[in-house]
């Protein structure tokens, strides 16, 4: 398993996202030599955990528990046979390009060592958004990626680190429920009735996946 690219994007007006001043951050590049990787800081004021990475919309992207975003290349070269047309790393807006991991099928608090230092944690998996539709320029975009439901991870920094393109990938951690990317996923948007299943992974959920899994059960925010 390793990282076949580390991908940052610069602010970019657009005309398909609602975000302040109409700019975007999704069209992401690998760039070269290493990165440094942070805690970017609460949602709402916190952006992207990779040190030069933009991300405008604050209201729904970055923070702590969306610091970065990893997509296994073996999922974008499926989407190029369906498409019919070349995706680069960085293509779906992720950060990190993957490879030999199975990124929609990790365990929500699964942790991942990458580089000799960087220490991530799966928290939850990418809800397609109208500003991802207008960049792929794809009809029906957002209802056919949530059909294949691999939607690529979420991930909160543990421990910072410098990492590049060619680094290891290990998982170092791997929870003993059975609560996956793919399941959340599902949960979060076509199979609601999967959210109490959540629950078994705790407060390695995103805070609001959990705080919705919590409410379908009628359960207040204090159990968790």
């Amino acid at each position: 398993m390793r990282l076949l690219s580390v991908n940052a994007g610069r602010p970019e007006a657009v005309d398909h996202t609602d975000a302040p001043a109409g700019l975007t951050g999704i069209d992401k590049r690998p760039v070269e030599g290493s990165i440094h990787v942070s805690d970017p800081g609460p949602k709402g004021t916190g952006g992207s955990g990779l040190a030069g990475d933009a991300v405008c919309d604050l209201r729904h992207h970055g923070g702590s528990d969306q610091a970065v975003y990893a997509f296994a290349r073996e999922d974008l070269d499926g989407w190029e046979r369906e498409l019919g047309r070349p995706l680069a790393n960085g293509a779906f807006g992720e950060n990190l390009t993957t490879a030999g991991l199975d990124v929609s099928g990790a365990r929500i608090g699964e942790r991942w060592r990458i580089g000799p230092a960087l220490v991530l944690e799966v928290t939850s998996g990418r809800i397609p958004c109208r500003t991802f539709a207008g960049h792929l320029d794809e009809r029906r975009w957002v209802r056919r990626f949530t059909q294949a439901a691999a939607p690529g991870a979420y991930l909160r920094v543990i421990e910072p680190g410098e990492i590049g393109a060619g680094d290891p990938v290990e998982i170092v951690h791997r929870p003993d429920h059975d609560v996956t990317v793919r399941m959340e996923f599902l949960a979060s948007t076509t199979r609601r009735e999967l959210l109490p299943e959540l629950l078994a992974a705790g407060d390695a959920l995103h805070p609001e996946t959990l705080r919705a899994a919590l409410k379908y059960t009628g359960k207040p925010a204090a159990d968790s």
